[in-house]
């Protein structure tokens, strides 16, 4: 019924309770997950998820956050998109949050490894006919240049993927729909305080929308706080439930057509 479309399962806090975690899954309806890979220093173990559990999939790239890890090339990329149930490229994207320059820390013009590293997860993507998992955080601006001087208009040739865990504006969610991209929710959208955010989700249309967890990470209310995991996914779509006026239902049956759609090649 409900499809997480972006979890950490290969993150230790999970591994470590895997069998459970998978009854959960099952209890909650939850019947499938894409296992997002963030070095290729991890990719072995979250191709294993993958290759062992027939509710998994995987994807394979670097997090613009990790610094200190092995610096993927197109050619490191393509090749792993091409293993058994490896169906996207990420996650990779812009992260800025970090950087303040008026406390002598980073500037933009210092980031330009993560843009290069952006550019090189967007090329292995269209080389691999496989579509992006995009992470933007305080870079929207740049995120969206580099997509569109990369050719991911739309246009056919364009790798397409899904910008998630949303938490950007209504202007920025535009822009991404423009381009063709997906917009996913995470349990940020129950918090008491974003309102904001809701208000965007509102906005996306139903045959655009994805839901995820991000687990072990932004557990949604009743559960804020503690640590997450897939079987947490269907507190988000009642979420937008509420906001879509329609019932849960709806909502997992969208999600997860747009899940087997956006990731076609689960189905090969």
């Amino acid at each position: 019924m409900f499809t997480d479309s972006h979890c950490h399962l290969a993150s230790p806090e999970l591994l470590a309770q895997l069998g459970e975690i998978r009854h959960a899954m099952s209890e909650a309806q939850v019947d499938r997950a894409l296992c997002i890979c963030t070095t290729l220093e991890e990719f072995a173990a979250v191709h294993a998820l993958a290759t062992t559990y027939d509710n998994f999939w995987a994807t394979v790239g670097v997090h613009p956050d990790n610094e200190d890890v092995q610096e993927p090339t197109v050619h490191d990329l393509v090749q792993r998109a091409t293993m058994a149930r490896v169906v996207a490229i990420g996650e990779t994207g812009l992260d800025y949050y970090q950087m303040d320059e008026r406390k002598g820390g980073r500037t933009v013009a210092d980031l330009e490894w993560q843009r290069k590293r952006f550019r090189t997860h967007i090329r292995a993507a269209r080389q691999s006919h496989r579509p992006l998992v995009i992470h933007t955080r305080s870079a929207s601006d740049d995120t969206l240049a580099i997509l569109r001087e990369e050719g991911e208009e739309g246009a056919s040739g364009s790798a397409g993927g899904v910008f998630h865990c949303f938490t950007e504006t209504a202007q920025v969610a535009r822009a991404a729909l423009d381009m063709g991209f997906y917009i996913s929710f995470s349990g940020i959208l129950t918090f008491k305080n974003a309102q904001d955010l809701r208000d965007v989700a509102a906005f996306v249309p139903l045959d655009r929308l994805l839901i995820e967890t991000d687990s072990p990470y932004l557990a949604p209310v009743p559960y804020r706080g503690k640590t997450n995991n897939p079987s947490y996914v269907p507190y988000v779509a009642r979420q937008l439930a509420q906001l879509k006026n329609l019932p849960v239902q709806d909502i997992a049956h969208a999600t997860s057509r747009n899940f087997e759609y956006l990731f076609s090649a689960i189905q090969s």
